[in-house]
């Protein structure tokens, strides 16, 4: 089976204010069988225009993933991203 990947691209407007969203989205995304791939960390953009910040979570397949970030209680979490940063976020299905 396919594994599953929540991928973001975020660009922090209120770095204070976000550090909770980090503390809490964390033990959720975890509790979903979730792996951290890539948190943060150096990046070049080499082609278009990007975000400050990419995130990779692995899933055991692309229909866990997409529970994890439908999990009410990580929608409630999501709130604090979507007011103190800029953020594309995505499920996908990886290969």
């Amino acid at each position: 089976m396919p594994k599953g990947y929540i991928i973001g691209h975020i660009t922090v407007n209120d770095p204070e204010a976000y550090k909770e969203y980090i503390e809490r989205d964390t033990p959720i995304l975890l509790g979903h069988g979730a792996r951290p791939i890539v948190r943060g960390g150096k990046a070049e953009v080499l082609e278009g225009e990007t975000f400050q910040r990419h995130v990779v979570f692995e899933f055991d397949s692309y229909d866990a993933a997409l529970a994890a970030y439908n999990d009410p209680e990580y929608q409630e979490v999501a709130e604090i991203r979507r007011r103190t940063a800029d953020s594309v976020i995505l499920v996908v299905e990886g290969v």
